[in-house]
């Protein structure tokens, strides 16, 4: 199996796949907590776990590298119950920008933002368009979960879409990292159903802190997460991702 991991590879090896148009996968998440029984990394570890499914997936069409994931994010909502790193918008912004002008300089010239944190949601809508300007080539985004918007549905029992250190997430924390799964704690990981702020319907958004919504720092219940469901949502939005990636969504963003 070909090495798609950026960061195990020489210089020399990433010249090459440059030089072959290869796509590069950009993991973004957060550093945040999840409840009593998820650790702060969630957003992050699921965010390259998708990533490294979908580059083995996309190799039937593709070259795909995966690179260091950025593990801090927009979470101000979240840092009332502590363990959480948060970024301002600027920083945010300037640090993606420096990120994707790097890939862009070793030669590379398809990058897709994978988002695994519902916080970055509303931002990185944006900041896709800036960086598209800004760095004169078409920058790609989407939300993992949003691409495997569907095989999320139709595997969780008690929501319809991911909540917060919910069903879902535990789930695929039980698939990809089981280890670090307090299951001694499940019972208390539950809280009120939540929508992300970017899906949201309400005619007015507000910040609310995330410890004026539940008390245990999770949204939904992770009662009835197994590995088998993480197994198929990881699975799923992975191919999701691959097929997206096959649709060539750069080719038609202005050329660099």
């Amino acid at each position: 199996m070909s090495e798609i991991h950026w960061n195990r590879m020489t210089a020399a090896q990433l010249r090459e796949l440059a030089a072959e148009n290869a796509v590069v996968l950009l993991p973004v998440g957060s550093t945040e907590q999840h409840g009593p029984h998820l650790p702060t990394g969630v957003d992050d570890l699921l965010a390259a776990e998708v990533c490294r499914r979908t580059a083995h997936l996309a190799a039937a069409h593709t070259r795909v590298v995966v690179a260091p994931s950025l593990w801090a994010g927009l979470a101000e909502h979240h840092v009332a119950f502590g363990g959480t790193f948060t970024l301002s918008l600027p920083t945010y912004h300037a640090l993606l920008r420096d990120l994707c002008r790097s890939v862009l300089r070793a030669g590379f010239s398809r990058i897709l933002i994978v988002n695994g944190h519902g916080g970055n949601m509303s931002a990185l809508n944006t900041l896709t368009n800036e960086l598209t300007v800004e760095l004169g080539t078409p920058i790609a985004f989407a939300n993992y979960f949003g691409a495997g918007r569907e095989v999320i549905r139709d595997t969780l029992e008690t929501q319809d879409a991911l909540m917060h250190a919910c069903e879902g997430e535990t789930s695929m924390m039980m698939a990809a990292h089981p280890e670090l799964v307090r299951t001694e704690h499940l019972d208390a990981a539950r809280g009120p159903a939540i929508t992300l702020p970017a899906e949201s319907t309400e005619p007015v958004y507000r910040f609310v802190s995330f410890d004026g919504i539940t008390e245990s720092g999770a949204a939904g219940d992770a009662r009835t997460a197994s590995a088998e469901k993480g197994e198929r949502m990881l699975a799923g939005c992975a191919a999701a991702l691959a097929d997206a990636i096959a649709g060539d969504p750069w080719a038609a963003g202005p050329e660099r």
